[in-house]
């Protein structure tokens, strides 16, 4: 009779148990079937790929891949056109709880450490981005000017005075 009681509670324990942690499996199921959107990053999806501008001084370069749903890399460089690159910089787009960060580090500047600038406006065809802590640029702005074009503007203080510089590229 011992055993039996025993055995009836040990089994209405497991089943129990085994009801809690199906339950539990199907609420986790459940939530992972909740698919998370990027709004803000899906803006910038005109970015990808590679563009370029050459002139008598040499090519810029600006190359743009998606790695997941919420972050792309970026990589622009100008090589001289004695084959020279004198100017690097290395972007994380990315977006986290519906903010987009434009992150970019470039040798040689800041200690190497990277700069955050915060998306503040975007239509269809535009989207700004700005960290009024940094001297130059303290705003970086991406204008589409149509599928194959774009003008990436960064303008700031820079040697005390206001200054902006204006790159026009083509996509490859």
């Amino acid at each position: 009779m011992k055993k039996q009681i025993t055995l009836a509670i040990t089994t209405t324990l497991l089943m129990l148990t085994a009801c809690k942690k199906q339950t539990s499996t199907e609420i986790s199921t459940t939530e992972g079937t909740h698919e998370k959107t990027y709004s803000n990053i899906e803006k910038a999806n005109w970015f990808l790929g590679e563009w370029a501008n050459t002139s008598n001084e040499g090519e810029l370069t600006e190359r743009w891949k998606k790695e997941n749903d919420s972050v792309f890399h970026g990589e622009s460089y100008f090589v001289k056109a004695t084959k020279d690159t004198v100017f690097a910089e290395h972007v994380k787009l990315w977006e986290t709880n519906g903010k987009l960060t434009y992150t970019v580090t470039v040798p040689n500047q800041n200690n190497g450490e990277a700069v955050d600038f915060e998306m503040t406006s975007s239509t269809t065809n535009q989207i700004v981005f700005e960290n009024p802590k940094h001297d130059f640029p303290n705003k970086i702005i991406y204008n589409k000017v149509g599928n194959d074009s774009l003008v990436a503007e960064i303008s700031g203080i820079q040697k005390g005075k206001p200054a902006s510089e204006k790159f026009a590229m083509k996509k490859r």
